[in-house]
């Protein structure tokens, strides 16, 4: 499979698929989209061909993405490749599917790449946990917190999902929301960052003593506007009453929203919706989109920072916050 395998059977141009396989700008979403399903239907691997990687040895960063479609994910991999650059090293990004093995993945580059150090983007802990121990090099975790799995050279940085998510919940249910439903892609593990948001929502239902029925108000989606299309629609369907839906990542929510319409509902006035990562986009839309706002930028800096102290220094690991910000956006209103 070549990127001319990829321009073919999305109907693009060779240099727009260079451009969307790069994480670069000035490309549709419809096109990115397209792209990307194509990409996750062959099982094509961006920018990790062992020819590519050997040349670079010893030189540079290795990053590890897991999932295509998390629309947070080009806003800290830009900067990323903008912080990596002040340093003169490499940033050799790597793609894998949400469902793929981020350590594992992490092992065959540096048997390959020798990388001075891996930054690792999306997932869970749990694969860490049962891996990690073999990487020689220092890493870093953003959107997730490794904090206890006690590896000297494995830090973290990011944002509180836990009492964000919990924030989410109480503001709605001060609006007068009880039926609420969740869109997610959480199914019963705490070991990553969606399962901590749903955590979260529990806590603050818990809290507040608003029963939930998990079997009734939640569903789960992979990180795409198809899969969370589909999903918004089996919510409809098993929870009609619902007055309000909180989704996990806004990517979600923006998938949630064309369903909501598509039934023929108005948002916010039958569905309020919020979201979770504070993308661009969602402030572009009608309604402009409520969600939790991470600091993208905060988590970029603060992991090249850590990383450059462990390959520079030899510090172990530390793990950090970043703070986030709840926007309240057009996508909601008040019972």
């Amino acid at each position: 499979m070549t990127i001319k395998d990829i321009a073919r059977q999305s109907g693009y141009g060779v240099t727009t698929v260079s451009r969307v396989l790069n994480n670069q700008p000035n490309v549709s979403e419809e096109a990115r989209e397209k792209i990307l399903e194509v990409v996750r239907r062959t099982g094509f691997r961006l920018n990790s061909n062992a020819k590519r990687l050997k040349q670079q040895t010893s030189s540079g960063i290795a990053v590890v993405v897991k999932g295509t479609n998390n629309m947070l994910f080009p806003s800290i991999l830009q900067r990323v490749q903008s912080k990596l650059l002040d340093t003169g090293w490499a940033c050799m990004i790597n793609y894998i599917d949400e469902s793929a093995d981020e350590v594992e993945e992490a092992a065959r580059i540096c048997a390959e790449a020798h990388p001075l150090g891996m930054l690792f983007l999306g997932g869970g802990i749990e694969n860490f946990r049962q891996g990690f121990s073999a990487i020689p090099v220092p890493g870093v975790l953003m959107t997730g917190s490794a904090r206890d799995l006690g590896f000297d050279s494995l830090s973290s940085v990011c944002t509180d999902d836990v009492y964000a998510a919990e924030c989410v919940i109480e503001h709605l249910l001060d609006l007068g929301h009880r039926r609420i439903a969740i869109l997610s892609g959480w199914t019963g593990d705490e070991s990553n960052p969606v399962g901590l948001r749903c955590r979260g929502c529990l806590n603050a239902f818990e809290r507040r003593g608003v029963p939930f029925d998990a079997g009734r108000q939640l569903v789960t989606s992979r990180f795409s506007l198809s899969d969370s299309y589909e999903a918004m629609c089996r919510l409809l369907d098993a929870m009609p009453d619902m007055t309000a839906v909180f989704a996990a990542a806004d990517v979600m929510a923006i998938g949630a929203i064309r369903a909501i319409r598509d039934r023929g509902l108005r948002v916010p006035e039958d569905v309020s919706v919020v979201g979770f990562d504070g993308v661009e986009l969602g402030q572009y839309l009608t309604p402009k989109l409520c969600t939790v706002r991470q600091d993208s930028e905060g988590i970029a800096d603060r992991s090249v920072a850590l990383l450059m102290d462990a390959i520079r220094q030899g510090t172990t690991a530390s793990h950090e916050l970043v703070p986030f910000r709840f926007t309240p956006g057009e996508s909601v209103r008040r019972l």
